[in-house]
C-alpha cells in the first residue's frame, strides 16, 4: 500500500484527514496520515513561519524516502517568508488559483524532494465548507445559514471567497456563527457535506486529490 503523509497547519486539517480522506484513500490502495507541523520544540500546530516549517517537510520527505509527503496549507495568512510571496510577480496576481499555482511551483523548487507534493488551499480549510451550506443546520439557526448561502451565492465557487482579514471564510463564519469551533464542528460539517461535493465546487482541492489518486494508479 502506498503511503501518503499530509503536513497540516492545525488539528482542523489534522482532524479532517483522519476523518474525512482516510476512508476513501484506503479504499483505493493509499494509506494517508496528517503530520502536524512544529511551531517550536514540544509544541505542534500553526504555520507561523516557513522558515521553521522548511526543514520539517525536508526531513519528513527524507525519513520517509518510500512514501510520499505532501501539505494542506492555507492562502490565507501565509507566513510572509513562504518562497517568492514577497515576488512582485505574485503580488501582481489577483486570482487565487493563480496565487496558489505560483506558491506551490516555489515551494516545489525549493524542496526539491523527488517524494514531495505541493498543495495550499484556497483560500483557507473554511472555504470547502461553503461548498453546502445547509450542512450548518445541526450547529445554527436557520436564519444564519441563509445569510451563510447568501456568501456563497455571491462568489462564483468556495475557492473564490476571498483572504481579507475581514473576509476570509472562517472569518465569515465567525462573524455570523460566534460559536463556531473550527476543530470539532469543521470535520463534522465537512463530513456531512461529503468528499465528492466538496470536490465538485472546489477545483484547485479537487486537483489535489486527483494528484494523490494517481499514486495509486501508477502503482498498479
Amino acid at each position: 500500500m502506498i503511503r501518503v503523509y499530509v503536513m497540516v497547519e492545525g488539528q482542523t486539517e489534522e482532524t479532517f484527514v483522519r476523518d474525512v480522506l482516510y476512508e476513501h484513500f484506503f479504499n483505493i490502495g493509499i494509506y494517508i496520515d496528517a503530520i502536524l507541523v512544529e511551531t517550536k520544540k514540544g509544541y505542534k500546530g500553526g504555520l507561523v513561519s516557513y522558515a521553521k516549517v522548511r526543514p520539517q517537510i525536508i526531513r519528513q520527505c527524507r525519513e520517509k524516502h518510500s512514501a510520499f509527503v505532501t501539505t494542506l496549507f492555507d492562502l490565507y495568512a501565509l507566513p510572509t517568508d513562504f518562497p517568492k510571496k514577497s515576488d512582485q510577480e505574485y503580488g501582481q496576481l489577483t486570482n487565487g488559483h493563480h496565487k496558489v499555482e505560483f506558491l506551490e511551483q516555489a515551494l516545489l523548487e525549493d524542496i526539491t524532494e523527488r517524494n514531495f507534493i505541493p498543495n495550499i488551499l484556497v483560500h483557507e480549510y473554511e472555504a470547502l465548507l461553503f461548498s453546502n451550506v445547509s450542512a450548518f443546520s445541526d450547529w445554527t439557526d436557520e436564519k444564519t445559514v441563509e445569510s451563510l448561502q447568501t456568501i456563497a451565492d455571491s462568489c462564483a465557487t468556495p475557492e473564490h471567497i476571498n483572504d481579507s482579514p475581514h473576509t476570509a471564510p472562517s472569518k465569515r463564519i465567525l462573524k455570523l456563527m460566534p460559536e463556531y469551533d473550527k476543530v470539532v464542528q469543521g470535520t463534522l460539517i465537512a463530513n456531512d457535506i461529503g468528499l465528492d461535493l466538496i470536490r465538485e465546487k472546489c477545483s484547485h482541492f479537487n486537483s489535489w486529490l486527483n494528484k494523490l489518486e494517481k499514486l495509486a494508479e501508477k502503482n498498479k
